[in-house]
Protein backbone atom coordinates (compact mmCIF):
# COMPACT_ATOMS: atom_id res chain seq x y z
CA UNK A 1 0.00 0.00 0.00
CA UNK A 2 1.77 3.57 -0.70
CA UNK A 3 1.63 6.05 1.31
CA UNK A 4 -0.98 9.44 1.27
CA UNK A 5 1.52 11.81 0.31
CA UNK A 6 0.92 15.79 -0.16
CA UNK A 7 2.15 18.39 -2.04
CA UNK A 8 5.19 19.89 -0.43
CA UNK A 9 6.68 16.48 0.70
CA UNK A 10 10.41 15.94 -0.56
CA UNK A 11 11.14 12.46 -2.07
CA UNK A 12 14.35 10.20 -2.21
CA UNK A 13 13.55 8.16 -5.66
CA UNK A 14 14.96 4.95 -6.64
CA UNK A 15 14.62 2.12 -9.29
CA UNK A 16 16.71 -0.82 -9.36
CA UNK A 17 18.80 -1.03 -12.70
CA UNK A 18 17.29 -3.67 -14.72
CA UNK A 19 18.51 -5.49 -18.14
CA UNK A 20 16.71 -4.70 -21.36
CA UNK A 21 16.87 -3.82 -25.22
CA UNK A 22 17.05 -0.80 -27.14
CA UNK A 23 14.59 -1.01 -29.74
CA UNK A 24 14.93 2.34 -31.75
CA UNK A 25 17.22 4.90 -31.23
CA UNK A 26 16.80 8.93 -32.67
CA UNK A 27 18.56 11.88 -32.32
CA UNK A 28 16.48 13.03 -29.43
CA UNK A 29 15.64 9.55 -27.72
CA UNK A 30 16.09 6.46 -27.41
CA UNK A 31 13.26 3.54 -26.96
CA UNK A 32 13.36 0.94 -25.05
CA UNK A 33 11.77 -2.38 -24.34
CA UNK A 34 9.95 -1.55 -20.91
CA UNK A 35 11.07 -4.22 -18.48
CA UNK A 36 7.57 -4.18 -15.95
CA UNK A 37 4.88 -3.12 -17.24
CA UNK A 38 2.21 -5.12 -19.23
CA UNK A 39 -0.15 -4.17 -21.86
CA UNK A 40 -3.59 -3.81 -21.09
CA UNK A 41 -6.31 -6.19 -23.13
CA UNK A 42 -9.09 -4.94 -22.07
CA UNK A 43 -8.08 -0.93 -22.73
CA UNK A 44 -10.09 0.30 -25.48
CA UNK A 45 -8.88 2.45 -27.95
CA UNK A 46 -5.23 2.80 -26.24
CA UNK A 47 -2.53 0.13 -27.96
CA UNK A 48 0.58 0.66 -25.82
CA UNK A 49 3.22 -1.67 -27.63
CA UNK A 50 5.35 -1.97 -24.57
CA UNK A 51 8.31 -0.13 -25.51
CA UNK A 52 9.01 3.66 -23.35
CA UNK A 53 11.35 5.96 -25.29
CA UNK A 54 13.98 8.10 -22.93
CA UNK A 55 15.32 11.23 -24.17
CA UNK A 56 18.77 11.51 -25.22
CA UNK A 57 20.84 14.72 -23.54
CA UNK A 58 19.99 16.70 -27.30
CA UNK A 59 16.26 16.70 -26.32
CA UNK A 60 16.85 18.93 -23.10
CA UNK A 61 14.11 16.69 -21.35
CA UNK A 62 14.01 15.86 -17.18
CA UNK A 63 13.55 11.89 -16.95
CA UNK A 64 13.81 10.27 -13.88
CA UNK A 65 14.70 6.97 -15.44
CA UNK A 66 17.98 6.58 -17.23
CA UNK A 67 20.25 3.53 -19.28
CA UNK A 68 23.65 2.25 -18.33
CA UNK A 69 25.26 2.68 -20.56
CA UNK A 70 24.19 6.54 -21.23
CA UNK A 71 21.36 6.92 -23.87
CA UNK A 72 23.64 8.33 -26.17
CA UNK A 73 26.11 5.66 -26.79
CA UNK A 74 23.14 3.03 -27.63
CA UNK A 75 22.26 1.73 -30.88
CA UNK A 76 19.55 -0.91 -31.99
CA UNK A 77 19.49 -4.07 -30.36
CA UNK A 78 22.01 -3.34 -27.80
CA UNK A 79 21.50 -4.98 -24.31
CA UNK A 80 21.52 -1.98 -21.51
CA UNK A 81 20.42 -1.23 -17.95
CA UNK A 82 17.68 1.24 -17.34
CA UNK A 83 16.48 2.11 -13.87
CA UNK A 84 16.81 5.36 -11.49
CA UNK A 85 19.53 6.40 -9.51
CA UNK A 86 19.08 8.02 -6.31
CA UNK A 87 16.91 11.16 -7.22
CA UNK A 88 15.55 13.91 -4.54
CA UNK A 89 12.43 15.43 -6.10
CA UNK A 90 9.34 17.65 -4.37
CA UNK A 91 5.38 16.91 -4.86
CA UNK A 92 3.85 19.48 -6.83
CA UNK A 93 0.42 17.76 -6.50
CA UNK A 94 -1.31 14.15 -5.94
CA UNK A 95 -3.81 13.23 -8.74
CA UNK A 96 -5.69 10.35 -7.67
CA UNK A 97 -8.49 8.11 -10.10
CA UNK A 98 -11.34 6.17 -9.25
CA UNK A 99 -11.96 3.83 -11.19
CA UNK A 100 -8.21 3.14 -11.87
CA UNK A 101 -7.02 5.56 -15.08
CA UNK A 102 -6.97 3.48 -18.35
CA UNK A 103 -3.41 3.85 -20.29
CA UNK A 104 -2.79 0.93 -21.92
CA UNK A 105 -0.63 -0.45 -19.86
CA UNK A 106 -1.22 -3.01 -16.21
CA UNK A 107 -1.47 -2.16 -13.56
CA UNK A 108 -3.75 0.76 -14.14
CA UNK A 109 -2.69 3.63 -11.97
CA UNK A 110 -4.61 4.68 -8.64
CA UNK A 111 -2.74 8.08 -8.39
CA UNK A 112 -0.05 10.08 -9.64
CA UNK A 113 2.01 12.19 -8.02
CA UNK A 114 3.14 15.14 -9.59
CA UNK A 115 7.00 15.94 -8.54
CA UNK A 116 9.84 18.52 -9.48
CA UNK A 117 13.29 17.95 -9.52
CA UNK A 118 15.59 19.68 -7.68
CA UNK A 119 15.79 23.40 -8.20
CA UNK A 120 12.88 23.40 -9.88
CA UNK A 121 9.46 25.98 -8.97
CA UNK A 122 6.39 25.59 -10.11
CA UNK A 123 5.34 27.94 -12.65
CA UNK A 124 1.41 27.64 -13.19
CA UNK A 125 2.38 29.59 -16.58
CA UNK A 126 3.81 26.13 -18.03
CA UNK A 127 1.52 23.49 -19.40
CA UNK A 128 2.91 20.35 -18.68
CA UNK A 129 6.56 20.93 -15.49
CA UNK A 130 5.83 18.61 -13.26
CA UNK A 131 7.05 14.90 -13.90
CA UNK A 132 4.41 12.09 -13.32
CA UNK A 133 4.81 8.46 -11.06
CA UNK A 134 2.90 6.37 -9.97
CA UNK A 135 3.60 5.54 -6.16
CA UNK A 136 2.13 1.38 -6.56
CA UNK A 137 2.76 0.59 -9.97
CA UNK A 138 4.54 -2.05 -11.89
CA UNK A 139 7.70 -0.12 -11.81
CA UNK A 140 9.45 -1.25 -8.50
CA UNK A 141 10.19 2.38 -7.49
CA UNK A 142 11.25 2.80 -4.23
CA UNK A 143 10.16 6.13 -2.60
CA UNK A 144 11.12 7.35 0.71
CA UNK A 145 9.89 10.46 2.23
CA UNK A 146 12.98 12.58 3.15
CA UNK A 147 10.70 15.62 4.71
CA UNK A 148 7.37 16.82 5.05
CA UNK A 149 7.42 20.41 5.92
CA UNK A 150 4.15 20.16 8.79
CA UNK A 151 4.18 16.76 9.34
CA UNK A 152 2.32 17.37 12.32
CA UNK A 153 -0.30 18.53 10.78
CA UNK A 154 -3.27 16.99 8.45
CA UNK A 155 -4.52 18.26 5.54
CA UNK A 156 -8.24 20.82 6.74
CA UNK A 157 -6.94 21.20 9.99
CA UNK A 158 -7.59 24.81 11.54
CA UNK A 159 -5.21 26.12 14.13
CA UNK A 160 -5.03 29.64 15.73
CA UNK A 161 -1.86 30.88 16.18
CA UNK A 162 0.48 33.12 18.60
CA UNK A 163 -1.39 36.56 17.58
CA UNK A 164 -4.98 34.57 17.62
CA UNK A 165 -5.27 34.83 14.03
CA UNK A 166 -7.88 31.61 12.63
CA UNK A 167 -6.06 29.51 9.90
CA UNK A 168 -6.78 26.05 7.67
CA UNK A 169 -4.09 24.33 6.58
CA UNK A 170 -3.93 23.02 2.71
CA UNK A 171 -0.98 21.79 2.91
CA UNK A 172 3.03 23.40 3.74
CA UNK A 173 2.49 26.35 1.63
CA UNK A 174 -1.13 26.78 1.26
CA UNK A 175 -2.87 28.56 4.53
CA UNK A 176 -6.38 30.30 4.51
CA UNK A 177 -7.07 32.70 7.17
CA UNK A 178 -10.69 33.06 8.45
CA UNK A 179 -10.13 37.26 8.72
CA UNK A 180 -10.15 37.02 5.14
CA UNK A 181 -6.54 39.13 4.89
CA UNK A 182 -4.80 36.73 2.09
CA UNK A 183 -1.54 37.83 3.36
CA UNK A 184 0.56 36.73 6.27
CA UNK A 185 1.67 33.33 7.45
CA UNK A 186 1.01 31.23 11.03
CA UNK A 187 3.06 33.06 13.79
CA UNK A 188 4.18 29.74 15.96
CA UNK A 189 3.31 28.33 18.76
CA UNK A 190 0.20 26.76 16.86
CA UNK A 191 -2.90 25.59 18.68
CA UNK A 192 -5.13 22.85 17.01
CA UNK A 193 -8.75 24.20 16.96
CA UNK A 194 -10.39 21.20 14.95
CA UNK A 195 -9.12 17.91 13.19
CA UNK A 196 -12.25 16.00 12.03
CA UNK A 197 -14.32 18.04 14.76
CA UNK A 198 -12.77 18.18 18.21
CA UNK A 199 -9.35 17.30 18.32
CA UNK A 200 -8.32 14.78 21.17
CA UNK A 201 -6.05 16.19 23.75
CA UNK A 202 -3.06 13.78 22.49
CA UNK A 203 -3.13 15.44 19.10
CA UNK A 204 -3.64 19.13 20.88
CA UNK A 205 -0.67 18.74 22.94
CA UNK A 206 0.92 17.23 19.90
CA UNK A 207 0.55 20.16 17.36
CA UNK A 208 1.72 22.57 20.70
CA UNK A 209 4.63 20.48 21.43
CA UNK A 210 5.92 20.50 17.88
CA UNK A 211 5.20 24.38 17.63
CA UNK A 212 6.57 25.57 21.13
CA UNK A 213 9.65 26.42 18.93
CA UNK A 214 10.64 27.57 15.61
CA UNK A 215 8.68 29.23 12.98
CA UNK A 216 7.09 29.24 9.35
CA UNK A 217 10.42 30.28 8.85
CA UNK A 218 12.07 27.52 9.57
CA UNK A 219 10.15 25.06 7.97
CA UNK A 220 10.67 27.15 4.57
CA UNK A 221 14.40 26.98 5.10
CA UNK A 222 14.25 23.31 5.94
CA UNK A 223 12.63 22.50 3.00
CA UNK A 224 14.32 25.23 0.29
CA UNK A 225 17.43 23.54 1.81
CA UNK A 226 16.38 20.28 0.44
CA UNK A 227 14.45 21.60 -2.93
CA UNK A 228 16.52 24.19 -4.08
CA UNK A 229 13.60 25.77 -4.86
CA UNK A 230 10.53 28.33 -3.56
CA UNK A 231 7.07 27.52 -2.95
CA UNK A 232 4.58 28.18 -6.13
CA UNK A 233 2.85 30.57 -4.01
CA UNK A 234 6.55 32.90 -2.49
CA UNK A 235 7.71 33.20 -7.19
CA UNK A 236 7.33 36.52 -6.98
Amino acid sequence: MSRDYRPGDVLLLKCPFTETVVTGVTRYHVSLRWPWLEVDPQAENIRWNGQRALPTPVAREWEIFRTEPAEATLKPGDTCLVGIPATVVHVQAVHRFVPPLVTGMLPRPASYLEVLQQGETHDPSLEDQGYTIDPAGGEPIHIELFFRPYAFLELGDEIADRKGRAWRFGAAWSWHPFDGEQSGTPTWPLKLITRHGEPTPKEAEEVARATAAGSHADELERWSGLTHARPATQQQ
